[in-house]
């Protein structure tokens, strides 16, 4: 992502990169003996290799006040505490640049952009080409789209698009929906103190998706300070959707992986229910294990947007719940649908990158197509893994691209 970001800025679709990236260092925080021997250990096996040589490590108080002196307030000074740093992690406001791309689309004869509409049907036509019904949502007026190819990058409502496509890929697929909501802390003067993105250890019998992290945000230009997740239980799929959604879902060929995973998952369940249901002050108690010295009055909850899980098969227990990002696409490559969490900044290129590796097998691996992609991602078809002079000329390039140094 970071270098297809930097051959955005190099070409000049986005100017000026920090309207959107930011430099913000990231950071792993651990307390308690067995904890700072776990991360002691795992910074000495990450640091032996190039990914991670730039890495830092610290255990003294000084060094850790200077990187989070907002987690480090109001500990007692012979706490055992520990972190590992990487300098030039980042923020990245995606609505921003996801406004910045469809801005430089917008000139092109061949974009349109229709908002306030609903893919209300997906039929696949006698020629191949895919016949999608668009629905206007204020005037209710229904358009016929003909495509060649279907992408459903729709959030928690690409499940049910792809559901409606009917393609034998899709059967079997069900969708688990959990709500996120943000503590946001509204005093100038706390969020003043706090450049990061610290991580803690997420509680037992927790869901991937929620470690606990203290971040520095940039948003519109103005900087704030959120911790969370928080996770909770919903039936809805979107924000906007309905509380119907998950019912409505259930298909009689996913019946059985959604069963399962039902009665399997009760702790999960059961997790987020009473996740749902902290008050304040039992929220803060949690941002007071990051830090310490937390206000009840600086702080308010917000809520964020759904996430989507994967359910699938599963030929031992019937169904499994998975909590990351999955492509599921044709065999003739005409549509692809992209469900499971949010992918986030992070991993959207590398997402789309294989969307066009299964979806274009021809024409991806001709010299044109292989042209273009090295372009946009010089390691593209390489191992930064492998290639430790490839890693460093990439990365160097991006950090001065995107100001990240």
């Amino acid at each position: 992502s970071l270098q297809f970001w930097s051959h955005l800025v190099d070409s000049g679709v986005i100017p000026n990169p920090s309207t959107f990236i930011s430099p913000t260092p990231h950071i792993s925080f651990v307390e308690g003996r067995d904890n700072v021997a776990f991360l002691r250990e795992r910074f000495l096996n990450l640091k032996t290799h190039h990914l991670f040589s730039d890495m830092q490590y610290a255990e003294d108080a000084e060094t850790l006040r200077e990187w989070m002196p907002l987690v480090m307030q109001g500990r007692e000074s012979n706490a055992q505490v520990a972190a590992t740093r990487v300098s030039y992690g980042t923020d990245v406001n995606f609505g921003t640049l996801t406004r910045s791309l469809v801005d430089a689309l917008k000139p092109k004869a061949s974009f349109n952009a229709t908002l306030n509409t609903e893919v209300t049907a997906l039929k696949k036509l006698s020629n191949g080409r895919w016949q999608v019904s668009l629905t206007n949502r204020e005037t209710n007026k229904t358009t016929l789209v003909e495509s060649q190819f279907v992408f459903l990058g729709a959030g928690g409502g690409a499940l049910k698009l792809l559901q409606k496509s009917g393609i034998p890929e899709s059967i079997g697929y069900g969708g688990f929906p959990v709500s996120g909501q943000w503590l946001v802390c509204h005093n100038p003067a706390v969020i003043a103190q706090h450049q990061s993105k610290v991580y803690g250890k997420a509680a037992i019998g927790a869901p991937p998706m929620s470690v606990p992290h203290l971040d520095t945000r940039i948003i519109n230009g103005k900087k704030a300070l959120l911790f969370g997740p928080y996770a909770g239980f919903t039936t809805k799929f979107l924000k906007t959707g309905s509380f119907l959604d998950l019912v409505k879902s259930i298909k009689p060929n996913n019946l059985t992986a959604m069963l399962s995973v039902g009665r399997d998952n009760m702790d999960l369940t059961k997790y987020l229910v009473n996740e749902s249901l902290q008050t304040h002050k039992a929220r803060m108690a949690t941002l007071r294990q990051l830090m310490p010295e937390a206000r009840d009055e600086d702080w308010t909850l917000e809520n964020a947007g759904k996430r989507v899980q994967v359910i699938k098969g599963c030929s031992e227990k019937g169904g499994k719940l998975e909590f990351g990002t999955e492509i599921v696409s044709a065999q003739d490559g005409s549509i692809a649908g992209l469900l499971g969490a949010s992918p986030g900044a992070s991993v959207a290129t590398k997402a789309m990158v294989d969307v066009i590796e299964l979806c274009f097998k021809d024409q991806v691996t001709t010299p044109e197509w292989q042209a273009k992609l090295k372009n946009m991602i010089p390691s593209y078809g390489e191992s930064l893994i492998d290639d430790a002079d490839l890693l460093k000329s990439v990365r160097a390039h991006n950090l001065k691209t995107l100001k990240l140094v």
